[in-house]
């Protein structure tokens, strides 16, 4: 943990973009934290990491983690109240990360989903193996019922490592990049590193995200703001300052 999160950190120990907008926060409904105590080691890194704000995005998907709307509200209730409790220097709000399969085409056409911020922002995730033949349709599908589709960390997919053209054709259609910022510390190995330094070189990211687990996943933060990339992602068009203390969700509809 980073010592003294409780008041005012150095400048030079924190990050600029003050939002995180991936993580796996709410205990118990994927395959992120189990325990409240986990959840609430994660907070107070993140606060002491320099985040004010917290969206996190559970898992959704129809085989693996069919979380419903209903059951994430709850466990948005439960961690707004441990950030009261423990007098956490940050707001917390959440959406979801959704794997492309039929349970998200279900509620992409029944304008389900949970999104962030105005422009409503919906995060997703395409599989490991391959990419969905589809996606440019979906984007298409998307954008046309008012939301703006970011791809989870798309530095990851190892079918994208030799496709910066289909990353940008990808761009071209509306679909926005979330970086994990873990992958410019090598957490992933050297070649999800080398596509997230080409991303940057390209000036692709426009959010970048914890996609934290479990406490340990965060302790990388420092290495990364001792880094070169620190940097170069002050120069990215990052739009995570532009949610600070936005709330998709308002506290009396994540009470009920």
């Amino acid at each position: 943990m980073f010592p003294g999160w409780q008041g005012d950190v150095p400048a030079e120990t924190t990050c600029f973009w003050q939002t995180d907008i991936h993580s796996h926060l709410v205990p118990g409904v994927d395959d992120g934290v189990s325990t409240p105590e986990q959840a609430l080691d994660c907070l107070q890194q993140l606060a002491a990491g320099g985040i004010r704000h917290v969206i996190t995005t559970p898992h959704v998907s129809q085989d693996w983690f069919p979380n419903t709307r209903d059951t994430l509200l709850t466990g948005l209730t439960s961690l707004r109240q441990l950030v009261a409790d423990h007098q956490l220097p940050l707001t917390i709000d959440m959406a979801a990360e959704y794997l492309v399969d039929d349970l998200f085409l279900d509620l992409l056409h029944a304008d389900q989903l949970l999104s962030f911020g105005p422009e409503r922002y919906v995060l997703f995730e395409t599989g490991w193996a391959s990419a969905p033949h589809f996606l440019n349709e979906i984007l298409f599908h998307l954008l046309a019922q008012g939301y703006q589709p970011v791809l989870a960390h798309p530095e990851r997919y190892t079918y994208y490592h030799d496709q910066l053209k289909t990353l940008d054709e990808l761009r071209s259609k509306g679909c926005l990049f979330q970086l994990n910022w873990g992958s410019l510390t090598g957490r992933y190995g050297r070649r999800v590193k080398t596509q997230a330094q080409r991303m940057l070189r390209q000036k692709w990211v426009d959010f970048i995200g914890s996609d934290a687990h479990r406490p340990s996943d965060l302790a990388i933060l420092p290495t990364l703001i001792a880094s070169a990339d620190y940097e170069q992602l002050r120069q990215q068009p990052l739009r995570n300052q532009s949610l600070l203390g936005l709330s998709s969700i308002p506290p009396t509809e994540s009470l009920c």
